[in-house]
């Protein structure tokens, strides 16, 4: 009879541990280099954020190839010339949501993230602002900051620079539900 309790309870803790992480159903990581002579902006909706909803922590691993543009022009040269996706496939966000957030209530929440933030090989601390909207089991993480090139030793050839801004803007829009393990 102990045995079966054990088993039940055993069951029981990890469904309500499985239940604090959130996964990416649906996401998009976007963002536009604005600049006087022409805009570039690409869309990957590959990469899937988790969300432990038990301690704040947030992650993302984002690889860089899927990236898709309106020109292919314009991917080769981000792949090639600026992210060098061969040597650097990803990027990578890992971070904590620093305000308290109750996941219980329906409702949008202000907060910021501290994370850590790889990418093109350089590892930069960053706190970016974001809203969380909680609603029936989904959760919803957005986020819109700023990325500056020279930061994580993203060279721009001379010939372009008129064409690529200096600061990049990334706009991320997740809908995330409770992560189940498909057995």
């Amino acid at each position: 009879m102990k045995k079966l309790l054990l088993i039940a309870a055993s069951a029981v803790i990890v469904n309500f541990a499985q239940a604090q992480l959130y996964a990416g159903k649906e996401t998009t990581i976007h963002f536009l280099s604005k600049s006087s002579l022409e805009d570039i902006e690409a869309k990957n909706k590959v990469a899937k954020p988790v969300l432990d909803i038990s301690t704040g922590d947030i992650q993302i691993k984002i690889p860089n190839k899927q990236f898709k543009f309106k020109s292919s022009v314009m991917e080769e040269h981000f792949n090639e010339n600026y992210m060098e996706t061969e040597k650097y496939p990803y990027t990578t966000f890992k971070g904590k949501i620093n305000e308290k957030v109750d996941y219980t209530k329906d409702g949008e929440n202000k907060v910021t993230c501290t994370a850590t933030m790889e990418m093109h090989g350089v590892t930069q601390t960053i706190t970016i602002p974001g809203t969380i909207t909680v609603k029936g089991t989904q959760v919803t993480v957005v986020s819109n900051f700023m990325v500056k090139l020279v930061d994580y030793k993203i060279k721009v050839p001379s010939l372009y620079i008129k064409n690529i801004a200096e600061e990049i803007a990334v706009d991320i829009n997740s809908v995330m539900e409770p992560y189940t393990s498909k057995k």
